[in-house]
């Protein structure tokens, strides 16, 4: 890792971003889920839509987004493929309304990780196999520890991701942690 940036990671700069408030430390991982339009995946359309650039001509759906400002740090796509968004060290948007442990505005001390895929169904192997090679590199350099969620436990009522497809006992078995997401400590 250099600059905060992972090196394997292709570089796509998105311009929603922000800077982390002052002694603000990454200490949380929340991990999300994207497809553009919803439930297709390939096509680039989300790294359009992190960098404000989706055509809203092209889909419907796209017509609702455009205009929004989103970003995350990471993308997995189903193959597995890395791009990343927003330096480590700088305040992606990606939580929206947050709290975790008590502490509002998750953004400020999250890192983001989108998983190409959709509340209902499977991810892929290449995914989790990605995740499992990710999470320890992030650990090493961010005092993360096992504090890894979804958008789900971090917003709940308000966002479902990664969703029941996602499974968290595959991710903590592979992580080589007791339990995932915050099973053993509360989280709203």
């Amino acid at each position: 890792m250099v600059d905060h940036r992972l090196q394997p990671a292709q570089w796509c700069p998105s311009p929603n971003y922000g800077e982390r408030p002052a002694g603000a430390e990454v200490s949380l991982l929340v991990l999300h889920n994207i497809s553009l339009p919803p439930g297709q995946f390939g096509g680039g359309h989300i790294q359009a839509f992190f960098q404000n650039q989706l055509p809203p001509e092209k889909h419907p759906y796209f017509q609702q987004i455009a205009s929004l400002q989103v970003s995350a740090h990471l993308l997995i796509e189903r193959d597995g493929q890395l791009t990343q968004f927003v330096a480590f060290d700088r305040r992606a948007w990606h939580a929206g309304v947050s709290s975790f442990a008590g502490r509002a505005d998750c953004n400020d001390f999250s890192i983001g990780i989108e998983l190409e895929g959709c509340d209902d169904q499977a991810y892929s192997d290449a995914q989790y196999q990605q995740l499992a090679l990710l999470i320890p590199l992030l650990q090493a350099h961010y005092p993360i520890a096992g504090r890894i969620v979804g958008h789900e436990h971090i917003a709940p009522g308000r966002k479902t991701d990664p969703g029941p497809a996602f499974d968290w006992r595959r991710l903590a078995n592979e992580l080589q942690l007791p339990l995932l997401p915050a099973t053993d400590w509360e989280v709203v």
